[in-house]
């Protein structure tokens, strides 16, 4: 690997990676010509691949006009534009689309939005958010306080209002059918004890992921869950705000995940691959009625500098328009039936695969020591990670993170761009296959003898 100079970035760790060269499509190369497939499309986010000339050329177009208008000095027509069509693409009724830069904005922008308007009607004593455990909606201190991820959290507790969790319906861990509709009644009805143990006059909202990201590893809600939450929240006066960050833009093989189950929420949250990499940007989109009081009562109380940006909107309405040309949704759609089959392959021939799940090109596999009991791999092993490491050494990228709260539990999501084939797809296999071999040998001794 070429020899790197001193950095003066900081993430996470101390880790260094290759310098990133070029990126087409699916793949990505470093500046030592190694190739990468992009296997988890970022973090879940290059939806529609890289470097596609069409947004390239919008970008271009726009620099050549403008590329920065403040909201309060100009209406540009990039921004109008998007947001029409946003409007155009989200149930009836969120006809008002709010820009900002990134998915912990559009969560922050939610929740704000939520509280503005049950002040502005007169229902002040409503504030509590309801979300579950666990969950991810952010990193900023408004969208930590709604999520439920103990290692992102416990530092920041004393500096936050943590808010009202109920369990996320992960049924395989419980031991339930998730196509049993009992089984969907049981997760959505803890919302309404919680609700009434809280006061239903103090609770504004419930947030919640319709498949879930990082924190559950793309669990799809056994069946008559979202229904079911959303009866619960109309009879309570509670709105509904999806967090589609993830889910949102076309993954699922909907444009929201929210259509699988004909939701008609209050409030839907996107990012990721709403621009699909190419620029910062996200968006909140509400319904009107929403909007009126709170612009009537003296205006939406919250704002970011970049919100609107007529070079993010140019290129996320060409995103928006290499979707639909390419018809990328229905090929999410196809191609994770065929990438969940083959991951249940792979389920098939390693023991420590307890569980695949998934919607659309958001795909996930869960490692386990005891698949009868789903009891997890030790955490110091600290599977996850290792199993990035070595895919990422045979040249697939892929994510990871804890299922069970942050502590314990590991999945690897598996989620290319939307623009995948199916020979990508055995490409995919192939290379997590060998990766499972290597990472079963390491771990074989911290196994009990029946994995």
């Amino acid at each position: 690997m070429t020899t790197q100079q001193k950095s003066h970035l900081f993430y996470q760790t101390r880790r260094r990676k290759p310098v990133l060269d070029q990126a087409r499509g699916i793949y990505m190369w470093d500046v030592d010509g190694k190739r990468y497939l992009d296997g988890s499309s970022g973090a879940m986010v290059c939806n529609i691949g890289h470097s596609n000339g069409h947004v390239l050329e919008a970008m271009r177009l726009q620099m050549e006009k403008s590329t920065f208008g403040y909201r309060l000095h100009f209406e540009t027509e990039a921004s109008e534009k998007l947001a029409a069509k946003t409007a155009s693409l989200t149930p009836e009724g969120l006809n008002r689309i709010f820009f900002v830069s990134g998915g912990s904005e559009a969560v922050e922008s939610g929740i704000k939005l939520a509280r503005q308007y049950a002040v502005a009607i007169g229902q002040t004593s409503r504030w509590k958010v309801i979300s579950r455990f666990p969950s991810y909606h952010g990193s900023t201190l408004g969208a930590l306080a709604i999520t439920g991820y103990d290692p992102l959290t416990e530092p920041f507790e004393p500096m936050m209002r943590m808010m009202p969790k109920v369990p996320a319906p992960r049924a395989y861990l419980d031991g339930l059918d998730p196509d049993d509709e009992a089984t969907g009644l049981h997760y959505a009805n803890m919302l309404e004890q919680k609700i009434i143990e809280e006061g239903p006059e103090t609770v504004l909202a419930f947030f919640v992921e319709p498949v879930g990201g990082a924190s559950t590893g793309a669990l799809v809600p056994p069946k008559g869950y979202m229904e079911r939450i959303q009866e619960i929240c109309r009879e309570y006066g509670i709105l509904l705000i999806l967090d589609e960050v993830m889910t949102g833009a076309g993954r699922t093989g909907k444009f929201l995940a929210g259509e699988h189950w004909n939701l008609a929420p209050d409030i839907v949250v996107m990012s990721k691959g709403f621009a699909a990499g190419y620029v910062p940007l996200g968006a909140m989109a509400a319904h009107d009625r929403l909007i009126e009081p709170v612009l009537d009562a003296g205006g939406f109380q919250h704002g970011y500098t970049y919100a609107g940006n007529p070079l993010a909107c140019a290129a996320g309405l060409a995103v928006i328009e290499e979707i639909e040309r390419q018809g990328m949704i229905a090929n999410a759609e196809r191609m994770g039936e065929v990438l969940k089959s083959r991951l249940e392959d792979l389920m098939q021939r390693y023991a420590i695969i307890g569980d695949v799940r998934g919607k659309g090109l958001l795909t996930a596999f869960e490692f386990v020591s005891d698949r009868r009991s789903m009891t997890p791999l030790p955490a110091s092993l600290g599977a996850c990670n290792r199993f990035v490491d070595i895919a990422y050494d045979n040249g697939l990228i892929v994510y990871s993170r804890r299922t069970r709260g942050g502590h314990e539990g590991d999945h690897i999501l598996v989620c290319p761009p939307m623009i995948v084939n199916e020979s990508q797809i055995e490409e995919i296999v192939e290379m997590l296959d060998t990766s499972l071999r290597q990472f079963t040998a390491e771990i074989q001794s911290a196994l009990p003898r029946s994995a």
